[in-house]
């Protein structure tokens, strides 16, 4: 199914983690220091956002969520200010106050968009009597649709594996961000959302992608987890699953600015998604659209339903027909960002006729995009005997791209399709007649994939063969 934006209105999502706050002073920089070889900021501007866990449920409100956010703040300004701003935009706030350590406040110095220092202020939590904190979230709990734990190893969620069971009691899926480095530590969950530093941490460096997998997989059944979304920065997204082929997403970002906070949205959204009846994957590839926005944006920032829409329209005005094998790939990368389903089929479609309409028209309705591959006119002559093809193969490719059905159209020279269907991957291979799955080329890269390999008949008694035999018998006969 084609990736849509749905209505997050009826999501309603529990976050519980490190509450933060983020605050950023910003100026010019024209010299500098006399006193340490350091830029001189004169700052001109000073900004309040919150950060960790806050973000994460802030990300949820932007999309017009159901977000409630429940965590530790200090007895200070800093706590107070950041429930004032939450709940001004629409976020429920259940803080634990406590007298004993502060809000975890950040301070960035930034100039011309460019962060120049981070100041720390923060304690942490970890050795507090938790009981208020679960004793919220028991309370809590029944109203959400699904769990957030934000993790950013302050302490909030020292006893997580506790959390995720009383969740666990009463049906509620819990996708995590997390920071420990034992994901035991969240046993039970049904995602987690680690980035590459993260994954690195919990199994140890990987020797090539079929390792990053086996250890990957390992992960999942050691630790009891549901699913592993790893996010891989400009690599995009893998999903692993327990007896699935990885589901790869590339990367959607197109200028990088700033990285912060990119993991608190992508949670966000995968909750949210998750939460309004999206399937997982359907919500990672909302998550992954959201990524690739707000890496365009300075700090910790959010991502609203406007800007989704109009990444998406984007997508939809993308190239089709006639393409090289290099914009059919790209083409191909940005369609799976979407989550849609990718279609393949090839042939000569010397002369184009009814069978051939109808039987892309029934390939096109398995997926959301059909690529057709089509022979060299060389190729043609080596399958086909001399006197074909009929049509050139630019009149071939410039007739099938003209068929509705039909998204992208792309030659091949080889004597088969398989180097090109390999590089391609489709999640549906498609041949028509009589042919035997298991001897269709390009196969075994599909099912490697995880896609599959359909066999569809064509129309009785209308082949490009017969077509050419009986324009000959008519031509005796004149």
């Amino acid at each position: 199914m084609s990736l849509q934006i749905p209505l997050f209105e009826r999501a309603r999502v529990l976050v519980v983690g490190d509450v933060m706050l983020d605050r950023y002073w910003s100026g010019q920089t024209s010299r500098i220091s006399p006193e340490a070889p350091v830029p001189v900021v004169h700052v001109k501007a000073n900004e309040e956002r919150p950060g960790g866990a806050a973000n994460v449920a802030l990300n949820v409100a932007s999309l017009g969520g159901q977000a409630v956010l429940l965590g530790y703040v200090g007895n200070d300004e800093a706590g107070r200010s950041l429930a004032n701003t939450l709940q001004a935009r629409g976020v429920q706030t259940h803080f634990v106050v406590l007298d004993t350590a502060p809000t975890i406040t950040k301070l960035r110095v930034l100039s011309r968009h460019q962060q120049l220092i981070r100041l720390d202020f923060e304690e942490g939590f970890a050795g507090q009597d938790h009981a208020p904190l679960f004793s919220q979230f028991k309370a809590l709990l029944a109203a959400a649709d699904v769990v957030v734990l934000s993790d950013y190893r302050k302490g909030t969620l020292e006893r997580a594996r506790e959390l995720i069971a009383l969740a666990q009691a009463v049906g509620k899926p819990v996708v995590v961000d997390p920071k420990a480095q034992d994901f035991a530590t969240y046993q039970g969950a049904t995602v987690i959302t680690p980035n590459l530093a993260e994954f690195r941490e919990a199994v140890g460096e990987w020797v090539d992608e079929a390792d990053l997998v086996q250890r990957g997989q390992a992960l999942l059944a050691r630790c009891e987890l549901g699913n592993l979304l790893l996010t891989r920065s400009e690599q995009g997204m893998t999903l692993l699953r327990h007896e699935f082929a990885p589901y790869n997403l590339p990367t959607r970002a197109r200028e990088v600015f700033d990285v912060t906070g990119a993991g608190d949205t992508v949670v966000a959204v995968l909750a949210a998604g998750m939460a309004a009846g999206l399937p997982l994957e359907q919500a990672m590839g909302l998550a992954n659209l959201a990524a690739g926005i707000v890496v365009g944006k300075v700090g910790t920032a959010t991502v609203s339903v406007p800007e989704l829409h109009k990444a998406l329209q984007q997508h939809h005005a993308q190239v089709k027909g006639v393409v090289s094998e290099a914009q059919l790939l790209a083409a191909v990368q940005e369609a799976r960002i979407h989550g849609e389903r990718i279609v393949m089929t090839n042939g000569c479609f010397d002369i184009l006729h009814i069978g051939h309409v109808t039987y892309l028209e029934e390939a096109r309705k398995l997926g959301d995009r059909l690529i057709v591959a089509v022979n060299t006119d060389e190729s043609v002559r080596a399958l086909k005997g001399p006197t074909r093809p009929v049509n050139t193969m630019a009149n071939r490719m410039r007739m099938l791209a003209a068929l509705a059905c039909v998204d992208w159209v792309v030659d091949f020279s080889e004597y088969t399709p398989e180097r090109l269907i390999c590089a391609v991957k489709p999640d549906l291979l498609v041949k028509g007649g009589d042919n035997d799955p298991q001897k269709i080329p390009g196969n075994r890269c599909v099912w490697d994939n995880g896609g599959d390999v359909v066999v569809l008949s064509f129309v009785d008694g209308v082949s490009t063969t017969s077509t050419i035999a009986r324009i000959q018998a008519m031509e005796k006969e004149a």
